[in-house]
């Protein structure tokens, strides 16, 4: 029987680092249940988790894919606070929300919860971002485990709610000030020329249209 992508999903590590080629895990296993994908271009698994899907998906098992990466050990990220300029970009760019910090302020790296994902690397503009072997010579699943996989998916699943919840309350705030300014257009603008009026209003309500319609497509 074709196993679903929930199965498939839950054989993954959900480190969420896109060397699938994918955006996160769940895209991968959505990918592998739809024949897309195939069981090899996943690095952290490594060869056990290519058994994993081997044997849950019924296909042969094979090398790893070398355009994806190689199997390593766990590794995970440490931030030279000597450097660290307090961008906000790293905190950002992690899936797990495991670095905290604030704008203008020391970021730190919460170890434990570290993925070893390693996408805040390029993104720091300064390269204070130290990667760190944690499991010897362990790798694949042996280096990881599915407690700390189901952590991961759990702490990914809450920061790409978070994110989308910031990003509409964000878009709310825009869409607001855009009605605001559009009941009394001649108060919130420079120019008294009507035809620059017009226009502006145009194209305002052709924004505000653009954000209801992409609201209404929202999942």
């Amino acid at each position: 029987m074709k196993p679903c992508v929930a199965d498939i999903l839950a054989a993954l590590p959900q480190t969420q680092c896109t060397r699938c080629g994918y955006p996160d895990c769940a895209a991968y296993a959505q990918a592998l249940h739809e024949g897309s994908a195939d069981i090899n271009q996943c690095p952290p698994g490594g060869a056990a988790g290519v058994e994993r899907l081997a044997t849950l998906t019924g296909r042969a098992a094979k090398p790893l894919n070398p355009e994806n990466g190689l199997e390593g050990p766990r590794t995970v990220v440490f931030i030279d606070e000597a450097w660290c300029i307090g961008c906000t970009l790293c905190i950002k760019a992690c899936p797990v929300d495991a670095i905290v910090g604030a704008n203008k302020l020391m970021h730190t790296v919460m170890e434990p919860y570290c993925t070893g994902c390693e996408l805040c690397l390029p993104v720091c503009p300064v390269d204070c971002i130290e990667v760190e072997n944690v499991t010897g010579s362990a790798t694949g699943w042996a280096a990881w485990s599915q407690q700390q996989a189901e952590e991961a998916r759990q702490r990914y699943e809450f920061h790409t709610l978070n994110s989308q919840r910031e990003a509409l309350e964000n878009d709310k705030r825009l869409e607001e000030k855009a009605l605001l300014k559009l009941s009394d257009l001649a108060a919130h603008s420079q120019h008294t020329d009507p035809v620059v009026l017009d226009k502006k209003r145009a194209v305002i309500e052709a924004a505000l249209a653009r954000a209801r319609a992409k609201r209404e497509a929202a999942p």
